[in-house]
């Protein structure tokens, strides 16, 4: 005979039991993602929100685990983790070229005249043919990008005009196209690691350097700089990726949900990143920077020669037609 005590007592394990059971059902698949930036980053915050939605969407069955400030690896090592299927995901860009050629069209100076002619070309016909192509070279999915923001000039001078530059010292990092580029522009960059110029911009061994305004931020070089030259000579995007292996175990359906997840996390993205904008402008200015307004096309017809002798003749046409546009 069963009792009330007993019937309550069954009925609670049937209901814990049943609790577990829906615990150890709820991630059929877990995805890894690692990536370099930090847990205040745009990056970061709209990799949680893909996850975020991708769990919803499906019903909890996929989660994704986001490891940040490259404790899952650095992104070269991320890469690799997913071409032999020990990661899942990374947020990676121009890096790609280095089995991709075509990836290298994420950042080319003077590219790209506007964040909407960028925004253009990633989705469109261009940005299709490298995505295919990433599939095919490095085994890996771009499922979204992120914008980055552009990259600036500082300086204690204004410099509206490219031939103002004359032999201005500056800082570019240890690329050959920055260093061309620049030399072509008429300034005298020298490549230096990033840990050293403030302290170099400080003592005058050099008296600019160019980099996204979240990094003139987070550097305080509006210590040591007065103005920023919106010279916005780096346009470039990065993708969200996912393991061309880890796909092909996703059904249909749980494709569509990575891609409604993906587009949900990009539109996610392109509001934090509009804000930091506004938000990192506001406060160099407070601090006393003053922002020029440049003549863009002067700097991207003085730079264009050193740009095409720099890209690799797969993407030279390509270049080509956007420097026309």
């Amino acid at each position: 005979m069963i009792t009330k005590r007993t019937l309550g007592s069954l009925l609670t394990a049937g209901i814990v039991a049943t609790l577990m059971s829906g615990t150890a059902m709820a991630a059929d698949m877990t995805l890894k993602l690692g990536h370099l930036a930090n847990e205040e980053n745009p990056w970061h915050l709209a990799a949680v929100k893909f996850g975020e939605e991708l769990s919803a969407l499906t019903d909890g069955r996929i989660e994704v685990q986001v490891f940040p400030n490259e404790s899952l690896g650095k992104e070269i090592d991320l890469i690799n983790g997913m071409q032999l299927g020990t990661v899942d995901m990374t947020i990676s860009g121009e890096s790609l070229q280095n089995w991709a050629p075509m990836a290298a069209l994420l950042a080319v100076p003077y590219a790209y005249k506007s964040l909407e002619h960028m925004d253009e070309v990633a989705s469109g016909e261009i940005g299709d043919q490298i995505k295919a192509q990433i599939i095919e070279k490095v085994q890996v999915r771009p499922i979204a990008y992120f914008a980055r923001g552009p990259r600036d000039l500082t300086s204690n001078e204004p410099f509206a005009h490219p031939d103002d530059l004359n032999g201005l010292k500056m800082r570019v990092p240890n690329v050959p196209l920055f260093v061309d580029v620049w030399s072509a522009l008429g300034a005298q960059p020298t490549p230096m690691a990033f840990s050293e110029v403030f302290t170099s911009l400080q003592n005058g061994t050099i008296g600019a350097q160019e980099n996204p305004l979240a990094l003139i931020r987070s550097a305080n070089f509006n210590e040591v700089q007065k103005y920023v030259n919106m010279t916005d000579h780096v346009r470039s995007w990065i993708y969200l990726v996912l393991a061309e292996s880890t796909w092909a175990k996703l059904s249909e359906e749980d494709q569509a949900a990575v891609m409604q997840a993906a587009a949900t996390a990009q539109a996610y993205e392109r509001e934090l990143f509009l804000k930091s904008l506004d938000d990192d402008r506001a406060y160099l200015e407070e601090k006393g920077m003053t922002f020029v307004e440049v003549d863009g096309a002067a700097y991207a017809a003085k730079a264009k020669d050193a740009v095409l002798a720099n890209v690799n003749d797969e993407i030279k046409p390509i270049v080509e037609s956007l420097f026309a546009e």
